[in-house]
């Protein structure tokens, strides 16, 4: 049996990848996170769907956190969705009737997610889209992605960035409106199917 000298870093041969985490379930999901409409708006829309690692299966640790305008293509300028009360610094949550734009979210056993937002209206040359920053297991730093909404064929042919990409890769973007009302958006980190993902220099 050969030693190894721990003590020269040259010499201490490269273990097998262990990841940062996932830790995402201690104190960063908070109650609501995914109810960023508030209650009762007439412009609000579900998107839900799955996050698949590179061989197809679920995640049930995966981390989404979304970012949109409102109805009208403006950014939310309110306070934050995790409020505290200044007395007991307990959590107040959203106050159900701001809109912050803003929601994060935990995958459940199944890998399933859900948020429920406002309709995001256009902004400049883009089609309407809410952004998605993904946190998952074998990700040492976060994915950003995009969701568009299927239906205004004109104007996601006219969006810039889904010009560029053949259709096939195109689709990994858009949700697709389901029979019950909800949109359908998954995730697939890599792989057949793979969603375009987003590098910001």
């Amino acid at each position: 049996m050969t030693k190894i000298d721990t003590t020269d870093p040259a010499a201490v041969l490269p273990t097998p990848s262990h990841t940062v985490g996932p830790f995402y379930g201690y104190a960063l999901p908070f109650p609501g996170g995914a109810d960023i409409a508030p209650v009762g708006h007439p412009d609000t829309v579900t998107v839900q769907g799955y996050v698949y690692d590179g061989e197809g299966n679920p995640l049930p640790d995966a981390f989404l956190e979304l970012w949109g305008p409102d109805p009208e293509g403006n950014l939310p300028q309110v306070d934050g969705s995790i409020r505290r009360d200044p007395a007991t610094g307990g959590y107040l949550g959203r106050n159900g009737v701001e809109f912050t734009g803003w929601g994060r979210i935990q995958t459940d056993a199944n890998g399933h997610w859900y948020a429920r937002t406002l309709r995001p209206g256009a902004r400049g040359s883009n089609a309407p889209y809410l952004s998605v920053c993904v946190f998952a297991r074998g990700l040492l730093v976060h994915l950003f992605t995009r969701i568009y909404f299927a239906g205004d064929d004109a104007a996601l042919a006219a969006d810039p960035l889904l010009a560029g990409l053949d259709e096939a890769r195109r689709d990994t973007l858009i949700a697709r409106r389901r029979p019950d009302g909800t949109y359908r958006f998954d995730i697939r980190l890599q792989g057949e199917g793979e969603t375009v993902f987003l590098e910001f220099t």
